[in-house]
């Protein structure tokens, strides 16, 4: 019995992430209003400052700024970073200081968080010891602005950043009903990152009274997507950036893309799942696509939770002729179905008209980074394959020129949703350590001038515990 066969017969094991599925493309459930806290106990400063161009916006001044206290008092959405991390990483505590929450104007209202059913939204910490620097991220996925609060957020804040998010100006699995335009909802991603970059600087300046030292952009999946587009676009907004498993779009239209490897793999996967015959040629068709080899164990998990819902919100967000009037397609269509609209098992993204590439490469990018980039992205990835995006992205960076200003680590046996680590120790590692073992070296590199280890693959210690393997990730 083959590995991807013998893990069906976990199914106890999976639908404990079942619940907390999409852990790029969630829908979270919304928060409850954040209670403003009286007092000044905490804060660097007492008095708030207006964030520019926000339509609205509360502050509280916490005593407890990570999640160790942010949940407890109702300032973050914990449904909305379900899933995106290791279940045993640690929560650093004693981080005081002020928060904000906010959203500039726009007419779009998938976010409720706060009640206030309005997208836009934002956060910003700032905390009462401040190292002078600022980090700024977009959510993964569809998620909201406090989708990388356990992932990224503790940790910086707990390192003295002060920190700002934005839930990108749409949210959840409908987001391609914004903007008039095909790939309009994607462009606004870009424009909302550089907004609040520009707002979260001029407010830290005016809190600490000073102007950071130093802004940093990063982020997973769409997330880092998000910090390569700032850097070769906005490259006078930041210092430096990590990117963390980023989509890859291209400014040309071509492939590869989410449209081009996901369709095969709603072709195949279904034969291959189902043995016989034809089971050995649909496997190879897999690789052929990009899905690694060694990765079959994976592959029931994401067929149901990931490929189908990715390719028909984002085909319909790129290209919503294809089926006519149907909204997003129909889930699991089988191929070669007949009557009703085209399924998307059977998309071909090469042979769709102009309109459609023309849409991909407006929120496409080049690889000219202005810039510091480290980009990082497990080898075992199973949504966005590596050697369809991230290895793709290196070359474009090459290509432009601009390797100097690159680094690029695989991770031996990362996967593209950390909380499958807990679930398969023995086959996956966590992103997690490795993404500050990236944002450290950044650090270094930005700050001394000490060039980071080489582009390399990091490989796993064979002989290492899930729990060391949490704790530290070397780049060399």
């Amino acid at each position: 019995m083959t590995r991807a066969h013998s893990s069906a017969r976990r199914p106890y094991r999976l639908a404990t992430l079942t619940a907390l599925t999409l852990a790029v493309l969630s829908l979270p459930a919304p928060a409850g209003a954040a209670a403003a806290q009286q007092g000044d106990r905490g804060c660097a400063r007492t008095d708030v400052p207006r964030v520019p161009g926000a339509a609205h916006q509360q502050a509280a001044c916490l005593e407890e700024l990570t999640t160790a206290g942010t949940v407890a008092s109702g300032h973050t959405d914990p449904a909305d970073w379900a899933g995106l991390t290791p279940a045993k990483l640690p929560t650093p505590r004693g981080v005081p200081g002020l928060q904000i929450d906010g959203y500039f104007p726009d007419s779009s209202t998938t976010n409720t968080n706060h009640g206030w059913a309005h997208d836009s939204q934002f956060v910003l910490r700032l905390p009462a010891r401040w190292n002078g620097g600022l980090v700024v991220t977009g959510s993964p996925g569809n998620r909201e602005q406090y989708a990388n609060d356990r992932a990224i957020g503790d940790w910086a804040l707990k390192r003295g950043y002060a920190f700002a998010a934005t839930d990108k100006g749409n949210t959840g699995t409908g987001f391609h009903r914004d903007g008039r335009r095909p790939g309009d909802a994607v462009v606004e991603w870009n424009r909302r990152v550089t907004q609040l970059t520009r707002a979260a600087r001029e407010t830290v300046a005016r809190h600490y009274r000073r102007p950071p030292a130093r802004t940093l952009a990063t982020g997973m999946s769409n997330g880092g997507y998000l910090v390569r587009w700032q850097l070769e676009n906005h490259p006078e907004l930041y210092d430096g950036g990590v990117d963390w498993e980023g989509t890859l779009w291209r400014a040309d239209g071509k492939g590869p893309n989410l449209l081009t490897f996901l369709p095969p793999a709603l072709r195949h996967y279904p034969a291959y799942a189902q043995g016989g015959p034809g089971a050995d040629e649909a496997r190879r068709k897999m690789h052929e696509a990009g899905f690694p080899r060694g990765t079959e164990f994976l592959w029931p998990y994401f067929y149901e939770n990931y490929w189908d819902l990715t390719q028909r919100i984002y085909r319909e967000e790129i290209d919503p002729l294809f089926d006519g009037g149907t909204e997003a397609g129909t889930p699991f269509c089988a191929p070669g179905t007949p009557g009703g609209p085209p399924c998307d098992a059977d998309y071909e993204y090469g042979s769709r008209p102009a309109g459609v590439h023309d849409a991909a490469a407006k929120v496409g990018l080049t690889g000219r980074i202005g810039k510091p980039l480290v980009t990082l992205h497990g080898t075992r990835d199973t949504l966005l394959p590596i050697g369809k995006d991230s290895d793709v992205y290196a070359r474009m960076v090459r290509d432009a020129g601009r390797e100097k200003l690159f680094r690029y680590y695989r991770v031996e046996d990362g996967n593209h949703v950390d909380s499958l680590a807990d679930e398969f120790p023995d086959e996956l590692r966590p992103l997690t350590p490795c993404h500050r073992s990236a944002f450290t070296a950044l650090e270094d590199w930005i700050g001394d001038g000490k060039q980071p280890p080489a582009s390399r693959t990091v490989e796993r210690p064979r002989d290492a515990s899930p729990d060391e393997l949490l704790a530290d990730c070397p780049l060399r």
